[in-house]
């Protein structure tokens, strides 16, 4: 387990950087007010799949009901009455997946799931409706899942992904990471995205990484070859040895090509030759 500070954290509604570097201290040096605040990360793991919560229409769901259909699955944890980050979060989410050609409810689900127990599914539709309208694409509030629950199914689903938080009774607000969670189609941790904005060309490789190449083209799977995830900063690094043996590989195949082109050109030229010699000869006689 490797455990991660991301670079924002929403602290009585103040947005910041957290301590220096990425790596998050042991809980006894952090700041007060956040010695509970980070990801620790748990890649690999499994996610129950039986937590039960409701969706924003007040209807009872499990986690189970958004996998199993071969998709990826993007989590959001947040809370509705947060007054800054989470809101960001979704509209940084929003904008870096209205860049991607894959569609929400066809290629992906996103599932948010708000750590607040107190949060009422009202307000769970209420964020749906004002997110989705951002999105704009047609059925995207099928693929778009906005959930409440109790505190014991929230600590479960926040504790197997790693996510801690903290609440503050004086403010009555939370401090907590910015991170969505990338499962897999059998709820998986595939990896972790931090901050507010999420470069599209990571989203894309997270979402064919975690789709387990359900998704995607040879395209993409080439920049997985060329590009491996990094844990500690939550991107995409370029894999140097591997793009090296790829170049390598494409100047052999232009060689080759180049070279069957030119034998190619060489043997219709001395056939043309031939002929030409041919038809001289024929005169001469």
């Amino acid at each position: 387990m490797l455990s991660v500070a991301p670079v924002l954290v929403s602290a009585q509604g103040v947005r910041g950087p957290m301590m220096g570097g990425i790596m998050t201290p042991p809980a006894s040096q952090r700041p007060p007010g956040l010695q509970f605040v980070g990801i620790e990360q748990h890649l690999n793991a499994e996610v129950p799949a039986d937590l039960e919560f409701r969706d924003e229409l007040g209807n009872p769901v499990k986690l189970a009901d958004y996998f199993g259909h071969g998709r990826p699955v993007i989590l959001n944890l947040g809370y509705y009455q947060c007054p800054m980050l989470c809101s960001e979060l979704l509209q940084g989410l929003v904008g870096s997946m209205k860049a991607l050609t894959f569609d929400l409810g066809k290629d992906f689900d996103v599932v948010t799931v708000s750590f607040d127990p107190r949060e009422t599914t009202e307000m769970a539709a209420a964020k749906k409706r004002d997110i989705i309208k951002r999105y704009g694409r047609a059925n995207a509030d099928q693929g778009w899942h906005f959930l409440t629950g109790k505190a014991d199914q929230i600590n479960a689903l926040t504790k197997s992904v790693g996510f801690e938080y903290q609440f503050d009774p004086k403010t009555e607000q939370y401090a907590h990471a910015a991170a969505i969670v990338m499962l897999t189609p059998d709820h998986h941790i595939s990896g972790y995205f931090y901050g507010v904005e999420f470069p599209p060309k990571d989203l894309r490789l997270g979402l064919v990484q975690a789709s387990q190449n359900r998704i995607g083209n040879i395209g993409d799977q080439v920049l997985l070859y060329c590009y491996h995830y990094d844990p500690r900063t939550g991107k995409y690094g370029a894999i140097i040895s591997n793009i090296l043996k790829l170049a390598g590989l494409a100047t052999m195949l232009i060689l080759g090509a180049f070279m069957f082109v030119m034998f190619r050109a060489d043997r219709r030229f001395a056939r043309l030759a031939d002929q030409r010699a041919d038809r001289e000869l024929g005169r001469v006689t």
